[in-house]
């Protein structure tokens, strides 16, 4: 893979570190296996890069959680987001294209002039996270800046990075040095900076939500409610995942919890050295990838569970998008 892109070398850099160090040490290996996971397919397509919430297909079509767009992305441009029925990318240089996915012959172009590591559309608004940390808030129509602040210095970011996230009249910006501003989007002001955590390495925003009135952010340390008052938690977290009640979050050490949105522990399970791949809520279960070839299925009321294997190659590029992981040019289904 030749084109350039942020994301695909930010996850290179966490290979290297996570996999590196895991090399040595212990797998995941169930005591008891039910049933082979046989939901799965070879795909049409082959995943290259991903984003928050779209990745890029071997054919330069995008793939977003409602499915596959016919859109061709210029190989001198990275993939950015899908916000508000646009496709984004972005050269290095900042020069920004929206591709309208109901009309994609839609176009509408701007230039930042500095690369862009996140971007979010609502009307003719958009908002962008630079990767030099800076927020700023942009009117498509005239190219005028209509907000913008100078974010705080970061040494190295996780490849998750969160694009901005319209909300009742507020823009959160989820920055790279672990923060949530609020900005007023109508007075174009900032209101609130909240603090996430303070790690010194990896520590920008990975999720954020809304989960029963309350916005539930995290990074790769911690985890954050804020409605009322901030409530914090310590969690080394791979992956989070929300339904409407209840937060599910897997941690590096292997263990699936359930909490409210208020961060007290509902449930807990652990398995031993597993390393997660991705994680999907639906229904009554949740559904865990893990790295040796393992689908666990978990009920999210009693923790019991079930341990399947399924044939994939955890070499290379993972979205998730609806009830399906996407891994390399294999679809997997917890349907």
């Amino acid at each position: 893979m030749k084109r350039f892109s942020i994301n695909a070398t930010l996850f290179s850099i966490l290979a290297v570190v996570l996999f590196s160090a895991c090399s040595t040490k212990e797998v995941y290996k169930p005591k008891l296996l039910g049933n082979d996971w046989n939901k799965y397919k070879q795909s049409k397509f082959m995943i290259t890069d991903t984003a928050s919430n779209v990745a890029l297909l071997e054919d330069t079509e995008v793939l977003t959680t409602e499915g596959v767009v016919d859109v061709d992305i210029n190989s001198s441009y990275r993939l950015i987001s899908h916000s508000d029925d646009w496709i984004i990318s972005a050269k290095i240089d900042g020069n920004v294209s929206l591709v309208s996915t109901k009309d994609t012959s839609v176009i509408k172009t701007i230039d930042l002039k500095k690369t862009v590591a996140g971007a979010s559309v609502q009307g003719n608004e958009l908002a962008v996270l630079f990767a030099d940390n800076e927020i700023a808030l942009y009117d498509l129509n005239t190219k005028a800046i209509l907000f913008k602040e100078q974010g705080g210095k970061y040494v190295a970011a996780d490849s998750r990075i969160v694009n901005p996230y319209f909300m009742k009249g507020l823009v959160l910006f989820a920055t790279l040095d672990g923060k949530v501003i609020f900005v007023n989007e109508a007075k174009k002001k900032r209101l609130r900076t909240v603090i996430v955590s303070s790690e010194d390495h990896f520590n920008n925003v990975i999720s954020l939500a809304v989960v029963q009135n309350k916005i539930i952010a995290a990074t790769s340390y911690t985890i954050l409610s804020i409605a009322n008052k901030e409530l914090r938690a310590k969690y080394e977290i791979r992956n989070i995942v929300h339904d409407e009640n209840t937060l599910y979050i897997a941690t590096k050490q292997g263990e699936i919890i359930s909490l409210t949105p208020d961060l007290q522990v509902i449930s807990k399970i652990k398995f031993p050295f597993a390393h997660f791949y991705g994680m999907i809520s639906d229904g009554d279960k949740l559904y865990i990838l893990e790295k040796e070839g393992y689908m666990i299925v978990v009920d999210k009321k009693s923790f019991d569970y079930t341990v399947h294997e399924v044939d994939f190659d955890s070499d290379g590029f993972i979205f998730t998008a609806g009830k399906k992981f996407f891994i390399n040019d294999m679809t997997i289904s917890v349907e």
